[in-house]
């Protein structure tokens, strides 16, 4: 890729971002998306701009930008919470490293790397990015310790940051929770692998073993029933037929008289209460022989123990209440809007299982992902390209086309491919048996972690390298140099990222 490509990718980023902040900034200021981007107060507030019309609706502005970066911690904190705080304080701590390995790089890194060899430049704009690798400086070169300082430099102030962060982050978390009302989930604890028997109930053995085992702090617990959709039905269904079962005619007044209804369409006379008591004499004889259904809820082994403090509550999770690790296990109850119902009834003992199948089903999906992220690589290397597709060469001849594909192509089509990332992590997550929906975010997002810095950094580096150096299988005792040499330049398809 040359310096022109990335020069293009930049420019039509900047220009995508300038025009969706440009439609931002108008949409944001019509009468009928005022409910939208603000709140109820604010949308009665400007109820009288409904019929007006102004032509600085029209007009893109910024000033939402100087509100939004003038705003203080404190305003965020009291309007949208801990985790907007949070969120914002990460995007701080990466421009702070960013600007900080910028200034290096620009300043240090680059110009030692472009000047590594001696060799005759041309225009900048013309030249390739990999002049301005560590691939184009010489072999033990006296140079080579900038490298180093830069490298002992960034990581020594992420360090420091991220220290101040957690820090910072940690005294909001305290505040945060000594601050906050009481909450239920706070004193109540869930426990899944409660084990069954034929004699007692699952409300009474979680009632005896909390009341042996915790008896100064337990309060009482709430066994969880499996009465999900299909259930609902099943049980209204249950319901209406038992009643329909133990219904005789002697519920229905034996003097009232015969009344005869007649049919609009067919003309067709009939009497319901005797088409009734004839089913019922037809199955008075029956209802005594078979046994009534039984519509108890089913009781699951998980169920949430409340306690009389937050401390026991607390000790109650952390500690093991039996030698089993799969029997009682205990945690801290999410709270009630975040709990994942559907998955409370489901055997803790298939935790272990569906934990191997996901891992399984990740890797098999991070293997799979590697056939299109090897195509963009393709994409970033013109020359291989053209040898792999000749058909593209009359094509690659223009110059704005061949800026367009190694600098901006790869970077979409790698975005629409990592759209269907999410949703596949987050259904592999969902089947690990998480107990509320934060916690399979949660294991949602450490998958996508996972997942893109092996396919985006791994797959991307060595898939490039293993296209161009597949002379290197002759020789393997030449591998470990071969991709010294390599690698430096796979850094394309991460500019044009």
């Amino acid at each position: 890729m040359k310096i022109s490509a990335l020069l293009t990718s930049a420019g039509i980023n900047i220009g995508l971002c300038v025009l969706f902040l440009s439609l931002y900034s108008v949409l944001r200021k019509q009468p009928a998306n005022v409910r939208v981007y603000f709140g109820r107060r604010i949308a009665e507030e400007n109820e009288r701009l409904r019929g007006a019309f102004i032509l600085e609706r029209f007009v893109p502005s910024t000033g939402w930008i100087v509100k939004a970066l003038q705003c203080t911690e404190e305003e965020i904190l009291a309007a949208a919470g801990l985790d907007a705080v949070v969120f914002n304080r990460i995007l701080v701590f990466s421009i702070r490293i960013f600007s900080l390995a910028a200034l290096l790089c620009v300043f240090g890194i680059l110009p030692l790397n472009y000047f590594g060899k001696d060799i005759k430049h041309v225009r900048i704009p013309s030249e390739s990015l990999d002049i301005f690798t560590i691939g184009n400086v010489e072999v033990k070169s006296r140079w080579l310790w900038v490298h180093c300082v830069a490298l002992y430099i960034v990581c020594g102030v992420a360090c420091i940051l991220l220290y101040i962060e957690y820090k910072h982050i940690a005294r909001l978390r305290l505040l945060h929770l000594t601050s906050a009302t009481p909450n239920p989930s706070h004193f109540t604890i869930l426990v899944r692998g409660i084990p069954k028997t034929a004699k007692e109930s699952c409300s009474d053995v979680v009632d005896n073993f909390f009341t042996k085992y915790h008896s100064s702090s337990y309060l009482f617990h709430q066994v969880v029933y499996k009465v999900g959709k299909v259930q609902k039905i099943m049980t209204g269904a249950q319901k209406a037929y038992t009643k329909f079962k133990h219904f005789t005619d002697e519920t229905v007044d034996q003097g009232c008289r015969t009344i005869t209804y007649r049919c609009c369409l067919c003309g067709t006379s009939s009497n319901s209460f005797k088409l009734l008591n004839t089913e019922c004499e037809q199955n008075r004889g029956k209802t005594g022989n078979e046994s009534s259904l039984k519509l108890d809820d089913e009781e699951c082994t998980a169920a949430f123990v409340f306690f009389k403090t937050r401390y026991a509550a607390l000790v109650a999770s952390e500690i093991l209440q039996t030698s089993n690790p799969m029997k009682w296990v205990a945690n801290l109850a999410p709270e009630p809007e975040d709990v994942y119902w559907s998955n409370l009834w489901l055997p803790y003992k298939q935790l272990w299982i569906r934990h191997i199948v996901t891992l399984i089903g990740s890797i098999v999906f991070m293997f799979v992902f590697v056939i299109p992220v090897t195509f963009i690589q393709g994409l970033s290397q013109l020359e291989l390209l053209q040898q792999r597709l000749p058909f593209l060469r009359g094509i690659l001849k223009k110059k704005y086309m061949t800026q367009l594909v190694t600098g901006y192509l790869p970077s979409v089509i790698l975005q629409i491919f990592l759209y269907m990332v999410a949703p596949i992590m987050m259904r592999f997550s969902t089947v690990e048996l998480p107990t509320s929906h934060s916690e399979r975010k949660r294991s949602a997002c450490c998958k996508v972690l996972y997942f893109t810095v092996w396919n985006i950094f791994f797959v991307n580096v060595l898939s490039g390298t293993i296209l161009s150096q597949l002379n290197v299988l002759s020789s393997p005792k030449d591998i470990p140099i071969q991709l010294a040499r390599a690698v430096p330049g796979q850094v394309n398809i991460f500019f044009c990222l």
